[in-house]
């Protein structure tokens, strides 16, 4: 499973950090920051799940207020939003 998220459109309502550990808090700038993230494009950042983690991602991405967070299968299938 595969997780992305769009740091651009992120309102800092750290709904996600609540949600999973893979998300926490860059209060400076007001937005939510995927841990181990690598940026693919101008503020996209992608990462692999871990598979004990998975669930808890998926409810990071569902409590997003704005759908920053898409989450895809092994096959690149979008799961979330």
């Amino acid at each position: 499973m595969r997780i992305e998220y769009d740091r651009d459109t992120c309102i800092g309502m750290f709904q996600c950090v609540a949600e999973w550990d893979g998300f926490e808090k860059d209060e400076n700038a007001g937005k939510a920051v995927l841990v181990d993230g690598e940026e693919h494009d101008d503020d996209v950042f992608v990462r692999e799940v871990p598979e004990d983690a998975e669930l808890d991602a998926k409810f990071a991405a569902r409590a997003c207020p704005v759908e920053a967070i898409t989450v895809y299968d092994d096959d690149g299938e979008q799961l979330i939003p």
